[in-house]
């Protein structure tokens, strides 16, 4: 892969160029609170969240928002923050990355939702199209 190539660290928020975001194609989405995959087509606000890999962070930032970072890669041995997830119609084991990143998105799109992240040990994720 070249350095053109797009990648989108969180499903449904707008793609970043450059290979050190490969690694982390898809590696989080944003879930209503029932746990199902939101796409900008349930909330178009999501296409004004920016996201950028830096410093060992992901890092979200949105028009009116303070920018908020989330570790990339943390060890997954909580299981109090485990979640079973619906994307498309596969369940998805996934990881709740908290209240801060709960607020945060709740606050920019206007509705209850959260940040998670596809659990490492998940498997491969079938994307719908």
């Amino acid at each position: 892969m070249n350095s053109t190539s797009q990648y989108f660290p969180v499903a449904s928020c707008p793609g970043i160029a450059g290979d050190e975001a490969a690694p982390y194609d898809k590696r989080w989405l944003v879930v209503d609170p029932a746990g199902r995959w939101l796409t900008q087509s349930e909330n178009a606000r999501l296409a004004d969240v920016s996201v950028a890999i830096r410093f060992g962070f992901l890092v979200m930032r949105a028009p009116g928002m303070v920018r908020m970072d989330i570790p990339l890669d943390v060890i997954e041995d909580d299981d109090s923050v485990r979640k079973r997830v619906m994307v498309g119609e596969q369940l998805v084991d996934a990881v709740d990355e908290g209240e801060l990143a709960a607020t945060w998105l709740s606050g920019f799109t206007g509705m209850p939702c959260r940040l998670v992240k596809v659990h490492p040990d998940a498997g491969p994720v079938a994307w719908p199209v």
